[in-house]
């Protein structure tokens, strides 16, 4: 199945591009969490790039990844894998929960010694 505006939303999100790759599989190669997940990075990126999104957001290689960027340090082709598993992590988040951060309330609950830019970063990842 494929989800078009789904993929554009992962490549906005993620400002990596899925056609550079030239599918060596360095980045797999390179990947601690290789054996771990569904789809390798280089199947991922694949997938991505095709439009295939629908079997990546109920995968668990998502929340398998690392996130260590070996696979971002190994790709000639400079298209962050790294970044599209993140993206798709956090799609997938927003579909399962929707927005669950509010800002209500939320300086109280957090306490003032949270730094403001962990607000920023959950609010760009976490509201739509």
């Amino acid at each position: 199945m494929k989800n078009i505006g789904l993929r554009e939303e992962i490549l906005k999100m993620s400002g990596t591009d899925p056609a550079l790759c030239m599918k060596c599989g360095k980045c797999s190669a390179s990947c601690p969490a290789y054996d771990e997940m569904e789809y390798p990075p280089h199947r991922f990126v694949y997938m991505i790039d095709q439009g295939n999104i629908a079997p990546l957001l109920s995968c668990t290689g998502i929340y398998r990844c690392l996130s260590c960027y070996a696979c971002v340090d190994r790709c000639p082709r400079g298209v962050e894998p790294a970044k599209l598993i993140e993206a798709v992590r956090v799609v997938a988040e927003r579909k399962k929960e929707g927005n669950r951060i509010k800002a209500g309330g939320l300086f109280e609950k957090a306490g003032a010694d949270m730094p403001s830019q962990a607000f920023s970063a959950a609010f760009r990842k976490y509201t739509k």
